[in-house]
């Protein structure tokens, strides 16, 4: 890299009639940090915006004109231009008439970036993937050379889809605020000055940082500031099993701190400055043993018996109470200038609890219980709280909604937007009843109405609340189905979020039985995720050509398929969501060409998410899904069965699910693969291993035994070839333990290959792209005897089991906590 062209191009110094930008002194950046990047907006002759990463000891330079956009696939010319120096990161002012680029720069955006591989390779090759950590800007991007002629070299800065993509751009985020900044005469170069804090900050929190770093998945780079929270999900019941603890779902406003150098900002989960409301807090956090800090938690008023009161807290946010508030914090994302997000859980807990000491102020630990999470579930019941969140032990923390994460409650409540009321009738104030939306692609889906729930002096003060938001025109078109004309609705601007209680949800996706429980101020329409009605309803994922015949002689549609994999999820996501997966799709249907796809693509859908993976090429992006809309969004590019990895995203390295497929040759009974899978469980049994039985859907049985995530691939393999090889040894007459077809006739190949790392099986509930639209079906082993066949369950017969079962088949596999027998101690 070099800066000649820059040198070139300017009059340097900085004495009268030269240019105030940084001279052209080479810097070398310590290889012990991340690279650093800025986007700078230039007032040119043209408005741009300048795009620089650091490289070999350079800013390397793109003017984009329009700005990058946050919208995924987007692409925007990025005109390479002349290196800068690393100093010119800092650079705010005017270059004055006269000079080149004569103009006001502003930074726009400053930060650290990663780079997938080498990136002076990677800008040789003409396409870098990388990943900024800034105060706007986050997430992964793309920059492609073009082949477009040109005086300058011209690239695409592309937006990836991640939990970082929106529908906005550069200009829409100019109206928020940036962390403050120096006057732009006594800055340094972002090199220097991101030295000198570092160097502040370890002399300050040395202790606390050499713990931090020596974590597992620690990075030395301090957590970004205005991080955004990670999200639950939504389950019926609570998780089992060792890998999950459970914490006291709070009833109060999610609150996030930012720690740095001696300054506080408070932020409420959809990014509102919170900061002078609770100076409080502010004081508490400053009272932190470290300079710098992310936490996560719950800002609550607790009753005198130790629950949460929301009233309470609403009382003290407005002025009327005087009552103690608490920080609860569950989370530490990063402290005294170490990543500690992809640590996993158990062990940032560990170290925020020594962080905030463990007698209760302001300040409060959230604590927790391992395991037993049905038995905390009812315990959370009778002491008077509206459920638990279980997190699964090992879990890093992300800035999006994660199965890892999941709220259960003992009353089913849910957040919907306000889009009008009805008039109130006989003596009632204030109005009817509240008619509420959820977002959807198309903008809002109608759910229904809410009349109960108020007092006289409630149904006052919100309709005084929504007069000003009156509109005339309808914010959405009501279902034909609704009893009232859309001419008696008093319509409003959908932009209140009300919380709501409901028991369940009709046939036509309206809410039960729905009671009014509060408005939440904290929250936006553009918070509001998926509702479980859009999943149930099928709404929000759009099934094209659902009477495209799918299984020509079962005449099953792919509306069939659908409907099918809508009415199992329950079922099928635990043993599913979070797992790298390979996908049979098969467009024109069973019959015809069929082809398994595992790496990540456009077109699968935004619900359907990509896991870099190494690979001996490289890393590789694999696919997976998390929920029930990311499974219906894989059936609409027409996938039919479903084979997970034996471990999860989360730890990849470690299976915890190991597979021994019995694969029966020409000439074997059913009755002997039965007698076989018998035989395998009971051999599992005497080195101290339980194992769960699956019908295939074809022609065998897998026999599935769950593990503790401790042993590599190598060594489950490893143990697997040599369970399969002694069975094949002793019964030879039985069993065989190699793939060659010419050594299977009458015997059944015990396949262990299923456990090696990227090798999958088929998905308990999974169908099968065979004639019959057999399904892959999870047993009892005591129901082993009186099955039939493999594929003793087509689609439909499947299906009225799911909806028979009063639980799962393999209760308790979560809670099992084996290991291989070699690594026992």
């Amino acid at each position: 890299m070099s800066l000649h062209q820059y040198r070139r191009k300017r009059r340097l110094g900085g004495g009268a009639g030269q240019t105030p930008e940084p001279d052209d002194t080479p810097a070398r950046g310590d290889p012990k940090r991340r690279p650093t990047f800025v986007i700078q907006l230039h007032h040119a002759s043209s408005r741009h915006y300048d795009f620089r990463l650091e490289m070999d000891g350079v800013l390397k330079s793109w003017a984009v004109p329009k700005g990058p956009s946050l919208r995924v696939g987007e692409k925007r010319l990025a005109v390479e231009v002349e290196d800068h120096p690393l100093s010119y990161a800092g650079f705010e002012g005017d270059i004055p008439e006269g000079h080149y680029g004569a103009g006001h720069v502003d930074v726009f955006d400053h930060g650290t970036w990663a780079c997938e591989g080498d990136p002076l390779q990677a800008l040789a090759a003409g396409k870098i993937d990388f990943v900024l950590h800034g105060q706007r800007l986050a997430g992964g991007w793309k920059l492609v050379r073009t082949a477009m002629k040109g005086r300058q070299v011209q690239w695409l800065l592309i937006k990836r889809d991640d939990g970082e993509a929106r529908d906005a751009e550069a200009d829409d985020l100019l109206t928020a605020p940036m962390p403050k900044r120096a006057p732009a005469a006594k800055k340094r170069s972002v090199e220097r000055a991101a030295a000198a804090a570092r160097t502040t900050t370890r002399k300050a929190d040395a202790r606390w940082h050499a713990r931090a770093l020596k974590l597992d998945g620690a990075r030395d780079t301090p957590y970004p500031r205005a991080f955004k929270p990670q999200l639950t999900d939504h389950r019926d019941s609570a998780p089992d099993g060792a890998r999950w603890l459970h914490e006291i779902k709070w009833d109060g406003y999610r609150l996030l701190a930012d720690l740095h150098d001696g300054e506080v900002k408070l932020r409420s989960r959809n990014g509102l400055d919170w900061t002078d409301d609770f100076p409080e807090l502010v004081q508490a956090v400053l009272a932190l043993p470290v300079r710098d800090a992310r936490l996560d938690g719950e800002l609550v008023v607790l009753d005198p018996d130790g629950r949460s009161d929301f009233a309470a807290l609403q009382r003290v946010i407005d002025g009327s109470s005087k009552q103690p508030l608490r920080y609860i914090v569950f989370d530490l994302p990063g402290v005294a200038g170490v990543d500690i997000s992809r640590v996993p859980l158990l062990e940032r807990k560990a170290l925020l609890k020594d962080l905030i000491g463990p007698a209760p102020g302001t300040l409060a630990f959230s604590e927790h219980v391992i395991d037993h999470g049905p038995q905390v579930f009812d315990a959370s019941g009778g002491a008077g709280f509206e459920g638990i969140v279980s997190k699964q032990v090992d879990a890093p923390y992300v800035n999006t909604r994660a199965r890892s994460w999941v709220k259960v409650k003992h009353e089913d409540t849910d957040e919907f937007v306000i889009v009008g009321h009805t008039a109130p009738k006989g003596s009632r104030v204030g109005f009817g009843s509240l008619l509420l939306a959820t977002p959807d692609k198309a903008g809002l889906r109608y759910v229904g109405r809410v009349g109960t729930g108020f007092d006289d002096d409630s149904l006052r003060a919100l309709l005084k609340a929504l007069q000003p938001l009156a509109v005339n025109a309808p914010v959405l078109q009501l279902p034909a189905h609704v009893p009232f004309r859309a001419a008696s609705v008093r319509w409003v601007k959908p932009v209140t979020v009300a919380e709501v209680a409901f028991r369940g949800w009709g046939k036509e996706g309206l809410l039960r039985q729905a009671s009014f429980k509060r408005l939440r101020s904290d929250k936006q329409k553009e918070d509001l995720g998926m509702s479980t009605a859009d999943t149930e309803a099928g709404g929000e994922v759009q099934i094209t050509h659902p009477e495209r015949v799918v299984f020509p002689k079962e005449k099953l549609s792919k509306g069939d398929v659908a409907d099918y994999y809508q009415r199992v999820a329950r079922w099928i996501l635990p043993e599913l969501a979070g797992r790298p997966l390979s996908l049979l799709r098969c467009p024109d249907g069973v019959g015809r060409a069929c082809f398994f796809q595992k790496h990540h693509g456009p077109g699968l859908g935004d619900a359907v998410h990509a896991v870099p993976l190494q690979q001996k090429s490289g890393r590789e992006d694999y696919v997976y899904i998390d929920d029930a809309r990311g499974l219906l969004q894989l059936v609409q590019m027409n996938t039919l069965e479903l084979h997970p990895w034996g471990a999860t995203v989360i730890d990849p390295e470690h299976p915890d699910r190991l597979v021994f497929d019995l694969d029966p040759g020409e000439g074997v009974s059913w009755a002997q693969v039965k007698a076989g899978a018998r035989d395998v469980r009971d051999r599992l049994q005497q080195v101290g291993l339980k194992s769960f039985v699956r019908l295939s859907g074809g022609k065998g049985v897998h026999v599935v035994v769950p593990m503790q995530p401790k042993a590599g691939w190598d060594e489950a393999k490893a143990f697997c070839e040599a369970f399969a090889q002694a069975m094949a040894l002793e019964q030879p007459d039985r069993y065989v333990a190699t793939m060659s077809k010419a050594k299977r006739n009458g015997v059944i190949f015990i396949d262990w290959l299923r456990n090696t790392r990227g090798a999958t099986s088929v998905c308990s509930w999974s169908l099968r792209a065979r004639d019959g639209a057999g399904v892959a079906v999870p047993l009892r082993w005591e129901e082993l005897a009186r099955v039939s066949a493999a594929d003793a369950f087509p689609m439909a017969k499947a299906l009225a089991r799911a909806k028979r079962l009063k639980g799962d088949p393999w209760q308790g596999i979560e809670r099992l906590k084996q290991t291989l027998p070699s690594l026992k101690r």
